[in-house]
């Protein structure tokens, strides 16, 4: 699958053609937990990028986020960012 990049469009877009290439992929073949599975694809590179972005400041990070602290501590203990 060819990477989408912003200059072609909007993160929408992009992930609109990233899951329609998907299940063009799948050939027919339902799938199973997409939320899940798409939530945990988005959800550690969004965790990373926005941690270099805050120089790996939490509290600066989880406001960026909408997030409690402890929730985004959380998130990150759950993707191995962090120890």
């Amino acid at each position: 699958m060819e990477a989408c990049r912003m200059s072609q469009g909007s993160l929408h877009d992009c992930v609109r053609a990233s899951l329609e290439s998907y299940f063009h992929d799948l050939n027919g073949t339902e799938p199973a937990g997409l939320h899940d599975m798409l939530v945990k694809a988005v959800e550690k590179p969004l965790l990373e990028v926005v941690m270099e972005q805050a120089q790996h400041n939490q509290s600066r990070a989880a406001q960026w986020l909408g997030l409690n602290r402890n929730t985004l501590r959380k998130k990150l203990l759950e993707h191995k960012l962090i120890d």
